[in-house]
């Protein structure tokens, strides 16, 4: 499966991938040997720690060169009046008779606990490209389904979350 991902998304991405390998790379190599330096390497915590660190900078690194290798590029193509990428949409859900908020948001940033739902989460698929006013079949699988209506469309460039860390 491929990750939705903006430009902005890769960007990021790129620039922590920099990062990685210019600064924290370099600090964590000069730990590893600070730490090596201490002695028996059996019984030293800080050379275990240090290798850890080191291992994790690497593996972070690998995860965001294989995410952008295999990202799918998304552009938000909503009109004006459109539920598109990075919009908050108020919502009015039928069967509880209750109010709820959510951000449509790229694989990568979504977040369910923090009202941030993925383009291809069933809702996500429902919601984007309606408008305000419309009411809306929310699909989750062929037993659920439930009608919310679109009270609210707050459009948004913001993509400041940060891509999530794994």
């Amino acid at each position: 499966m491929y990750d939705k991902l903006t430009r902005g998304d890769i960007e990021k991405m790129e620039k922590e991938i920099e990062h990685r390998k210019l600064v924290v790379r370099k600090e964590a190599l000069e730990d590893v040997k600070e730490a090596r330096a201490h002695g028996d390497l059996s019984e030293n915590f800080e050379y275990k720690a240090a290798k850890k660190f080191k291992n994790e900078n690497e593996s972070r690194i690998r995860y965001l060169e294989k995410m952008i290798k295999t990202a799918q590029i998304v552009e938000d193509n909503s009109g004006e009046n459109e539920v598109g990428l990075n919009d908050t949409v108020k919502i009015f859900v039928e069967d509880d008779q209750t109010e709820e908020e959510y951000k449509i948001v790229t694989t990568v940033r979504s977040d369910a606990l923090n009202q941030m739902i993925s383009i291809d989460s069933p809702m996500g698929k429902a919601l984007l490209g309606a408008k305000e006013g419309e009411r809306i079949l929310i699909k989750v699988n062929d037993a659920v389904r439930y009608y919310v209506r679109i009270l609210e469309i707050r459009k948004s460039d913001d993509e400041s979350e940060e891509i999530k860390k794994f």
